[in-house]
């Protein structure tokens, strides 16, 4: 039977979760797909989020979707990107508000690892994907497990800030408790929707104020060159 590696700070929280009948399920169908075709990203770098960010250390979680689609592009964390590759355009509006935000210069690559090791969790909802078919992962037990990482991190008795972009991420609100979490809510960085609120809403002061506000080290959101 197949199974999923789970990092260990990771599956000890999960362990109810993990031996549920669909993770075994889940993990089969992912590497059928496997053989059949590109799945994105390799098997390697699934819970790259998972192991740049152990649990203990998650002060932020910022929730994607689903990894990118194309050659090269997905390596494990929400909205990241490999060095070399370029920024997807999410990415770049992104960038736009961290400068418009902080006043920091715009990378002029898309790797977030940075971020991810200072605590940011960057955790898509759905972990794998066929190339050139996104959301084609969609249903078949990813959601059920980041359901279970974010009821775990909800938990914990230390508060964290869950940033929630567009009505897709926000349904995740409802595992949270906002009497203990802080949670931030505005339109996705997509090119669809930026314009209709994320451009102006600030996301990186807010969560850095909040941080402060606990008495925890900001967030340093500068990405150094590649």
């Amino acid at each position: 039977m197949t199974t999923l590696a789970i990092p260990e700070s990771w599956a000890s929280v999960l362990a109810d979760e993990l031996s549920k009948p669909y993770i075994a399920e889940l993990a089969d169908f992912v590497a059928k797909q496997r053989e059949a075709g590109s799945v994105y990203p390799p098997e390697a770098d699934v819970f790259a989020a998972l192991d740049l960010t152990p649990y203990e250390q998650v002060r932020v979680v910022i929730l994607g979707q689903d990894p990118y689609h194309g050659p090269g592009q997905a390596h494990g964390l929400s909205f990241s990107v490999r060095p070399g590759v370029p920024p997807p355009p999410s990415l770049v509006n992104m960038y736009k508000e961290l400068r418009d935000d902080l006043g920091l210069p715009i990378p002029k690559h898309g790797h977030l690892a940075k971020w991810s090791r200072q605590g940011v969790l960057l955790l898509n909802a759905v972990l794998t994907v066929r190339e050139s078919e996104p959301n084609s992962h969609k249903g078949r037990g990813w959601e059920r497990l980041t359901d279970a990482i974010i009821a775990a991190l909800n938990r914990r008795p230390e508060p964290m800030v869950f940033v929630l972009w567009g009505a897709y991420a926000q349904k995740k609100g409802a595992l949270i408790d906002e009497t203990r979490h802080a949670v931030i809510r505005s339109a996705h960085p997509s090119p669809l929707s930026a314009r209709q609120g994320f451009f102006g809403s600030r996301p990186f002061s807010k969560i850095n104020t909040i941080l402060e506000g606990w008495g925890q080290a900001p967030i340093d959101w500068k990405l150094d060159e590649a």
